[in-house]
């Protein structure tokens, strides 16, 4: 990614995500969390993240 390149998993597998993927973001109802490192990650968060649950941040996406 130092070149400023990027690849989009998309998966239902969350552990195989936690292992090959350094940041995670969630496209729930149109809107996409804010993008944030995978180190120290949970499953229970990335739960938080798919349910849209206060707290968890937003990223603004143009139409």
């Amino acid at each position: 990614a130092t070149e400023g390149a990027a690849v989009v998993v998309i998966s239902q597998d969350l552990d195989e995500l936690l292992e090959i993927c350094d940041s995670f973001a969630v496209l729930n109802a149109g809107r996409l969390t804010a993008p944030r490192p995978v180190k120290g990650l949970t499953i229970d968060q990335i739960g938080l993240m798919m349910g849209g649950a206060h707290g968890m941040e937003t990223a603004h996406v143009p139409a």
